[in-house]
């Protein structure tokens, strides 16, 4: 495999991971519609730099610990489950009431926090690398480098799709900042995300 062949496959592979609907997705979407675009982007970018550590990571080396030692997997499994089930319990049990305000600098430092703790404390994303970016290692290429590379070309995938979805909710932001859909988004997302910090803290570790 050549290093061109090597990038357009990874795009496309990356590209389909992307724009599956997951956790990711979830919180962007939540949002841009309850918080507003410039948020929304933040989050997004948020997420997409915890993706970028967790390549480069996983590109030189330090990220084989997770693969091959239960104890700091379990550890770092369990922290993140527990700041998801925090995040679900904090919108079920305090949905917003009003409509929402244009972001604030520290509020737009929450969302970007937000959407980076949700992968840097998920240590399948990092597994995940391990096993997903040695695929696409053409011959005779520094791993660290190329590997980094590839983690950016998905990190640059994300924002697109981030940006693509807070665009498509704009239209909708008038309608769905009435107060009453407002609460019943929030407790709709406070139940995915406890959902998801529930099947994190009871995962096992694959092979």
């Amino acid at each position: 495999m050549t290093i061109t062949q090597a990038l357009l496959l990874f795009t496309a592979a990356a590209g389909l991971l992307t724009i599956m609907p997951g956790l990711d997705t979830m919180l962007v979407l939540r949002t841009a519609l309850g918080q507003g675009a410039h948020a929304a982007m933040l989050a997004g970018a948020g997420i997409c730099a915890g993706c970028l550590v967790w390549g480069v990571l996983a590109s030189t080396g330090l990220d084989v610990v997770l693969a091959v030692s239960r104890s700091a997997y379990d550890v770092l499994r369990m922290a993140g489950a527990a700041y998801l089930l925090w995040l679900g319990l904090q919108l079920w049990r305090r949905p917003r009431r009003a409509p929402p305000t244009p972001s604030a600098p520290q509020a737009g430092l929450r969302s970007f926090m937000r959407g980076l703790l949700t992968n840097l404390l998920n240590p399948k994303v990092g597994v995940f690398y391990v096993s997903f970016l040695p695929q696409f290692m053409p011959a005779g290429v520094d791993p660290a480098r190329f590997g980094t590379l590839l983690a950016a070309i998905h990190a640059g995938e994300g924002l697109l799709w981030f940006a693509l979805l807070t665009v498509a909710t704009q239209p909708l932001s008038r309608w769905l900042a009435q107060p009453p859909l407002q609460r019943a988004m929030d407790r709709v997302t406070g139940s995915l995300f406890l959902l998801f910090g529930l099947r994190l803290a009871t995962s096992a570790r694959s092979p």
